[in-house]
């Protein structure tokens, strides 16, 4: 099974492209999301978080979800599938790249949240429930079919 759970950050923005694909227009997204490890001891700074960046790749509605919606620290929780591959480069070199393609995104905290508590510690708790509706993203009408993930 190649089954992968992420929550982290958007580095940057992503950046999206279109592919034309037997006359159809098809959504590609990429963008690297910051992932903490938690804390580690072998680290020269004490016990500082340290974090992996991990590339990320999103196609057709899901791409455009990511294009329309996703920004640079976007806190974020990714599905999907490990795939990995190999291009030779202008060099001559051979490059090997592995990437997580995802197939579903979930918003992991409001727009307004402040960069307090970004760690996931992997435990049960649920975040508090909000004290108003003000600190939703405020999603249109009618995109209940457009939306690549339920």
């Amino acid at each position: 099974m190649n089954k992968v759970i992420l929550i982290g950050r958007l580095t940057k923005d992503p950046n999206v492209s279109y592919s034309q694909s037997n006359g159809e227009s098809r959504a590609i997204a990429r963008y690297t999301l910051a992932v903490d490890r938690g804390f580690s001891r072998n680290n020269s700074n004490g016990d500082q978080p340290t974090a992996d960046f991990i590339s990320c790749v999103a196609f057709g509605k899901t791409g455009e979800f990511v294009e329309k919606y996703l920004r640079k620290g976007t806190k974020i929780a990714v599905t999907g599938r490990i795939q990995t591959g190999s291009y030779t480069n202008k060099e001559g070199q051979k490059v090997y790249t592995t990437d997580v393609v995802v197939e579903n995104h979930e918003f992991v905290e409001s727009k307004n949240a402040n960069g307090g508590g970004s760690s996931f510690s992997g435990g049960s708790s649920a975040p508090s429930a909000p004290d108003s509706d003000e600190d939703f993203m405020n999603i249109p009408g009618g995109i209940d079919d457009q939306i690549p993930f339920s």
